[in-house]
């Protein structure tokens, strides 16, 4: 574990049954301001009896808010996320300082989360059943959507508010309890998020967050009281979680990883589109499941390759909180290492390194995680720069001669989060979109991002599970469907002996 010199630290707290509780554990972890390398605090990686005490908190407040009125399920999320908005400024700032997002990044990382709280404060109108009335003599026939009891999350460092604010609020406005487990590498702003939903009427136990590592979510894998898991993360860790969970019976959703592309076709807008290209796919530092990270220039669009890369030069590379910055450091000194050998990687099997960000000065911040836009062009599909998620502020440049061959290269890699295509040709967007194999388009959108109204729909080696997070089908996830079949007879029918399965 990374470590610095300190002066003593905060410890993060766990939230177990409405009270914010200091773990017994004997180990931490250093959370790290990856600018400067400050020690901002300590996280525990809670034992399995704090976890457990968190999932029998969650089954026990599970009796009551079962029943709890949807309406008063509904005003609970009115008033957090109002709550969330007076304090976003606050947010935003802890989310910079633990994971190095611009504060403008910040903001929209909260806001996104805020986005689906809204809408779960719409319940009322989501979780409504089905009735048929009259399907056979005085038979009716209608559905109950009810909740599945203590479910599980398991966050990851990129978004630990928006994605945290994808998982807990539509899980407890559905009815269930929740327990969280946020990324250990920035937990803090997620447990001011806990501490804000506490404040604004969730019950004690409804919401219970433990932190830690692969132990930790094991065990809200195997613990038999926890009915649902949803993930967001690497596809290694996700496809662990979605296996053992599953073979534990219970359901699992898990977003996992990607290889975004966008194709360019000659006709597009060239200067919308030039700008588009370069914040999808540094903005965040590169840390997005969705991010830009692979860019088909077809045809005469080749042409664009040098002007692409003078923009790219732009950007302003700096600690989250300075006035201008564009783009903030990578979260760890591991990830950089991690970013800067598979650029190596790249170079080594014949790419052309066409923007090196490596090794970037940031007066004042000199000790910081920093790597500036890079950019490479002659990439194949067989390279590992191609092959690999980098997870860092790196554009793989490919070149296409027709818009099926773009769309080809697309449909043969595995992952199938988000693509989009830049044109002004609606016959080609049309086309475009029937016949890419990926779960999200968008047609001059870079990062098609759904609004909270629609789910996400990561498909392919993206995604596991049927369910997405949030919008309508995250409803389905977090509930089961009960079929009732009534009949009601006057009290003088006689109802003659029927021995068959039919309802007359």
């Amino acid at each position: 574990m990374q470590t610095t010199e300190r002066t003593t630290p905060a410890t993060v707290k766990l939230l177990i049954g409405g009270k914010l509780i200091d773990s017994t554990t004997s180990q931490w972890r250093d959370i790290i301001n990856p600018a400067t390398q400050q020690v901002l605090a300590r996280v525990p990686f809670a034992t399995q009896a704090e976890v457990d005490a968190a999932i029998d908190a969650a089954s026990e407040a599970f009796k009551t808010w079962r029943k709890t009125p949807i309406g008063a399920r509904a005003r609970v999320f009115l008033k957090y996320q109002q709550l969330i908005r007076d304090h976003l400024q606050e947010l935003a700032a802890l989310l910079t300082a633990e994971q190095g997002k611009t504060l403008a990044d910040a903001e929209g990382d909260v806001f996104r989360g805020l986005e689906v709280v809204e809408h779960a404060a719409g319940i009322g109108n989501l979780q409504l059943g089905e009735l048929a009335n009259n399907v056979a003599g005085g038979v009716d026939t209608y559905t109950l959507l009810q909740p599945l009891g203590v479910c599980a999350g398991i966050t990851p460092f990129n978004f630990p508010a928006m994605i945290p604010l994808w998982m807990f609020p539509m899980a407890i406005a559905t009815g269930n309890t929740f327990v969280l487990k946020p990324s250990e590498q920035d937990p803090m702003v997620t447990m001011r998020l806990a501490e804000l939903a506490m404040q604004a009427g969730v019950p004690a136990g409804v919401l219970n967050v433990v932190h830690g590592g692969a132990d930790v979510v094991n065990r809200l894998c195997d613990h038999p009281a926890i009915k649902a898991v949803s993930f967001v993360g690497s596809t290694q860790v996700g496809t662990h979680v979605y296996n053992r969970a599953t073979q534990n019976g219970k359901r699992a959703q898990c977003m996992m990883g990607a290889k975004n592309h966008a194709i360019v076709m000659p006709d597009a807008n060239r200067q919308h589109t030039l700008n588009n290209l370069v914040g999808a796919a540094f903005g965040a530092a590169g840390q997005r499941c969705m991010a830009l990270s692979a860019v088909i220039l077809v045809g005469e669009a080749q042409s664009w390759l040098p002007e692409l890369i003078e923009r790219s030069k732009t950007l302003q590379l700096n600690a989250g909180t300075e006035a201008g910055a564009d783009l903030g450091p990578v979260v760890s000194c591991a990830a950089l290492e991690r970013i800067e050998g598979l650029i190596a990687a790249g170079v080594a099997e014949g790419a052309t390194l066409a923007l090196d960000g490596r090794h970037p000065t940031v007066t004042g911040f000199e000790r910081g995680n920093f790597i500036a836009p890079t950019i490479f062009s002659n990439v194949t599909p067989a390279m590992r720069i191609y092959r690999e998620e980098i997870f860092g502020p790196v554009l793989c440049v490919l070149n296409a001669a027709t818009l099926d061959e773009a769309i080809a290269l697309i449909n043969a890699n595995p992952n199938g989060n988000g693509t989009a295509i830049f044109t002004r040709s609606g016959a080609a967007a049309r086309h475009f979109q029937e016949e890419i194999d990926v779960g999200q388009v968008g047609i001059n959108v870079p990062i098609p991002v759904p609004v909270p109204i629609f789910s996400f729909s990561g498909s392919r080696a993206s995604k596991l599970g049927d369910l997405g997070p949030y919008g309508k089908q995250v409803v389905q996830f977090y509930t089961q469907t009960k079929t009732v079949t009534q009949r009601w007879f006057d009290e003088d029918e006689v109802g003659a002996v029927n021995t068959t399965i039919t309802l007359k």
